[in-house]
């Protein structure tokens, strides 16, 4: 490993002197693209060969059933004894790493999403692998750019250029990939990041459809051209694509916290998930795995029977049994995946947003289609609603549209795309500020959001910004320890703490000036009596943002920071704090200066 790392850096040394600046991020880039498409179609691969292998096993009708709970008890253990009992997972992951992590993500994400999440989904679980993708090619763009010596900025795009990269591959939609870079992950984007985002989405895209099958590539044939006539119906498909995103969002957290609050043991949890998946996918056979062949159903108007292991449904005639069972798969299908997300698996809600949009859209069509006088395209409503759900789950309603067109091979579907996303995104944007996967750490202010002062602050760390030499001094000493400190320190102001250091005030220069000038009451005058309290006090958990609103207050020039025991450990200044600010501003500049 240190061989080929340093024969990569000899190359790379080789390259910046003959390249400039652009031209060498160009060749990163590409490289980048490379490496994370390769690992999206070794990660498709794994999964159908794991699922063909299950096929090919001689068995009872339902044993297939019992495979789901198996990939959560294998992903559990995998986790327990080779990645220390935890790992972040999916986009969030990413996100925080940007922003509170000066865009480092550890080497390990580079390998082991690939080997959990085609355990959990290649074995039936209900979730999707786009996430660990994302997660891969994110953290792959991150070590090539660590090793390559490249600033934050350029990290940064690094982490994007292998997540377009990894969303282009596996949809084999390379401006759908540009397009979730710039949309989900990078808050502040310049003109000049395009380019590489390009570059780099192309390579991915080209990958898979060279390596991969065309069986194992989702795209779509249209079977009628779009009809003005449908508008109206569009609209009400967005309306309610808008008002399902929001229901998978609280049903999937819900379920998720559930599993989260019980005392079970993990493997306790997997099992207990296991169970849940296997009575859900007996009832709803769809529901077992990613679900894209099903989705390849319903999408292309050929969804016309299902199987009905339990027969609940040959209550109805076959139409309206269609009918309660999509109905029931859209309503069920977010708690599929928060149970095999929530149970110990590896996945992401992506391709079970485009699931359910799927069949919210054939539902809807497949409804409207049995009054008198209706008759709309159900495949068309299929895809306009994955665009739909997936808009407002994941809050990326521009990569909805062109993702949903480029697998259709064209912009056929481009007015109702816009009217149905767009419609679904302003409905939970509305009620939700933050997607799902976001909420939690947008409010804790963990990842940065689309108000640029307080990106910069989020990525700001108080640690960094601590000075810790300042002068301590004792309430029971006299003025003339202090005047002593004051001789051999270039401070003007000094911290108070008692025996066990835990402080109790601070002195200022000024408030002593003219004491100071009196020798005569060195002696006399104790440090307790000119200490004072501080405007403010600060911790050393406090975030930057809290930070700014004490010093916008208190209008001070340093406030004291304390530790959980109430021990000072330093002071922050503001004007070390707005250097700062200005530095990081000053380095979101354009990649070709």
């Amino acid at each position: 490993m240190a061989i080929i790392k340093l024969f990569y850096q000899v190359i790379i040394n080789y390259l910046r002197t003959k390249l400039s600046r652009m031209q060498f991020i160009m060749v990163i880039a590409t490289l980048v693209g490379f490496v994370s498409g390769m690992v999206a179609v070794l990660l498709k691969t794994l999964v159908h060969v794991i699922q063909r292998w299950i096929e090919q096993i001689p068995a009872t009708r339902f044993a297939w059933l019992l495979f789901p709970a198996a990939g959560l008890l294998i992903t559990v253990f995998i986790v327990k004894y080779f990645f220390s009992g935890h790992i972040e997972k999916g986009i969030a992951m990413v996100l925080k790493a940007i922003a509170r992590k000066s865009s480092f993500i550890p080497l390990k994400h580079t390998y082991l999403h690939i080997i959990t999440s085609s355990v959990t989904v290649g074995l039936g679980g209900s979730a999707g692998l786009e996430a660990p993708i994302v997660a891969t090619g994110s953290a792959l763009g991150s070590n090539l750019a660590r090793i390559t010596d490249l600033n934050y900025q350029e990290r940064t795009l690094l982490i994007a250029c292998g997540a377009a990269a990894g969303i282009a591959a596996v949809f084999n939609a390379p401006i759908a990939g540009v397009i979730f870079a710039i949309e989900v992950l990078l808050a502040e984007t310049v003109v000049s990041y395009f380019i590489p985002l390009i570059i780099s989405s192309v390579v991915g895209a080209l990958c898979s459809k060279i390596i991969l099958q065309e069986a194992s590539l989702f795209n779509f044939v249209l079977k009628q051209s779009f009809d003005y006539a449908n508008v109206p119906f569009y609209i009400l498909l967005g309306i309610m694509a808008g008002f399902i995103s929001l229901y998978y969002a609280k049903t999937f957290k819900h379920t998720e916290r559930k599993l989260h609050e019980s005392k079970a043991s993990s493997y306790g949890k997997a099992l207990m998930s296991g169970v849940m998946l296997m009575v859900i996918c007996f009832i709803f056979p769809p529901l077992f795995g990613e679900g894209y062949k099903s989705v390849k159903l319903v999408a292309n108007g050929t969804f016309n029977h299902f199987t009905d292991n339990t027969s609940l449904f040959s209550l109805l005639n076959e139409n309206w049994a269609i009918i309660v069972f999509t109905a029931c798969i859209v309503l069920i299908k977010p708690i599929a995946a928060a149970i095999t997300i929530g149970g110990g698996g590896n996945g992401g809600n992506f391709a079970p947003s485009l699931f359910t949009g799927a069949y919210l859209g054939f539902f809807f069509s497949k409804l409207l289609n049995n009054i008198p006088l209706v008759k709309i395209p159900e495949g068309n409503f299929s895809l306009v609603g994955m665009a739909g759900v997936l808009s407002g789950v994941m809050y990326c309603p521009l990569t909805a549209i062109f993702l949903i067109a480029e697998i259709t091979n064209g912009y056929e579907l481009f007015i109702p795309l816009m009217i149905v996303s767009s419609i679904s995104f302003f409905i939970v944007k509305s009620y939700e500020p933050y997607s799902m996967e976001t909420k939690k750490l947008a409010l804790e202010g963990q990842i940065f959001t689309h108000k640029k002062e307080k990106n910069i602050l989020t990525s700001i760390k108080l640690e960094d910004m601590l000075q810790d030499n300042y002068e301590r001094i004792e309430p029971d000493k006299k003025l003339k320890d202090l005047v002593e400190l004051i001789q051999k320190s270039e401070k003007n102001i000094f911290a108070v703490v008692d025996g066990k250091e835990r402080f109790t005030g601070i002195v200022e220069l000024n408030d002593i000036k003219q004491k100071l000038f009196q020798p005569e009451l060195y002696d006399k005058i104790s440090i307790k009596s000119i200490m004072k309290k501080p405007s403010a006090i600060l911790y050393a958990h406090h975030d930057m943002h809290s930070v700014m609103e004490k010093f916008d207050i208190t209008q001070s020039w340093y406030l004291p920071v304390l530790d959980n025991e109430k021990k000072f450990i330093g002071f922050i200044s503001k004007t070390k704090l707005f250097n700062k600010y200005r530095e990081i501003l000053a380095a979101q500049g354009d990649l070709y200066e």
